[in-house]
């Protein structure tokens, strides 16, 4: 009688089992998985496309499948890239990407702790507004106000001309982080610091330095992918060789009437290699950078 019993609540369970299930297979947001297996392949064909093509040989471009493995894999277009004075083009981007970062999450930092800290102040108000502001600017609006700039102030054809407006741009999506991230560390420690003597510089340094790491690491990596991958800017404010960032170099290996597409790729490889290697190291603190600062 007991084995009958449990034989059949065991199959009771299973037959309420079935319907569970099924009705969580239904639950299943089928249509955001194929969305993101596609969204997957959108951006995994073109990167496979381009690290191959990188090893092919201009003239098998042009006569295989552009999707093939290359047959003879070839080392000649980083050669050619390497040649071509890229090194030099190289340390520019490098110029003006640091020369970008470093006074920018410096000047957005103290402006970020200034409109927190002074809070309620009208003068402070107004200058977070104009921050603000600065977020609905495109930087193709101003380029020709900045140009004459440039031209006035004598600085055409020179990295600090770069510099200088990459500085500027880069400022208000900074401040916009910085401040949410400033703006939940509890006032009882600054109050608890200011009894212990602390000046606001102390407490800015000690305090709130530490605490917005994350927002720090976010907006520099952030920033430095925009400064490293700008275009416009170098091309409209320089002119010699010798000053070209990186994509403006690519321009190197385009003719007249022809293309050198494999050299292209291998110049764009190189390129994005430093851009890589800075999200993998930072990759802990952008994540977090993101979610608290972008999420209030």
């Amino acid at each position: 009688m007991a084995v009958a019993t449990s034989s059949t609540s065991t199959a009771s369970r299973r037959a309420r089992g079935g319907p569970v299930r099924a009705h969580k297979l239904l639950q299943l947001n089928w249509f955001g998985g194929l969305a993101a297996w596609i969204w997957l392949a959108i951006v995994l064909i073109p990167l496979y496309w381009i690290v191959v093509t990188s090893f092919k040989d201009q003239s098998d471009y042009f006569t295989q499948n552009p999707f093939a493995l290359p047959g003879a894999p070839t080392m000649d277009n980083y050669k050619l890239v390497i040649e071509s004075d890229f090194p030099r083009y190289f340390l520019n981007s490098v110029i003006v990407t640091v020369g970008t970062i470093i006074p920018a999450v410096a000047i957005s930092f103290m402006a970020a702790y200034a409109i927190i800290r002074g809070a309620g102040g009208r003068f402070l108000a107004g200058v977070n507004g104009l921050f603000l502001m600065g977020l609905a600017i495109p930087l193709q609006a101003t380029i020709i106000p900045v140009y004459l700039l440039i031209i006035r102030m004598q600085l055409y054809d020179s990295l600090l001309a770069l510099i200088l407006p990459s500085v500027a741009f880069s400022i208000p999506l900074s401040v916009l982080v910085l401040t949410n991230f400033i703006r939940d560390v509890p006032k009882e420690l600054f109050e608890s610091m200011r009894v212990d003597g602390a000046t606001e510089w102390d407490m800015m340094r000690k305090l709130a330095l530490p605490l917005t790491r994350p927002a720090l690491v976010t907006v520099s990596i952030y920033n430095g992918l925009a400064v490293w991958n700008g275009f416009l800017l170098p091309l409209i404010l320089t002119q010699s060789p010798d000053k070209r960032t990186l994509p403006l170099a690519l321009w190197t290996f385009q003719g007249q009437y022809s293309v050198n597409v494999p050299a292209v790729l291998a110049s764009v490889m190189l390129t994005t290699l430093p851009i890589v290697l800075l999200y993998a190291l930072g990759r802990r603190q952008l994540l977090s950078g993101l979610t608290a600062g972008f999420s209030r």
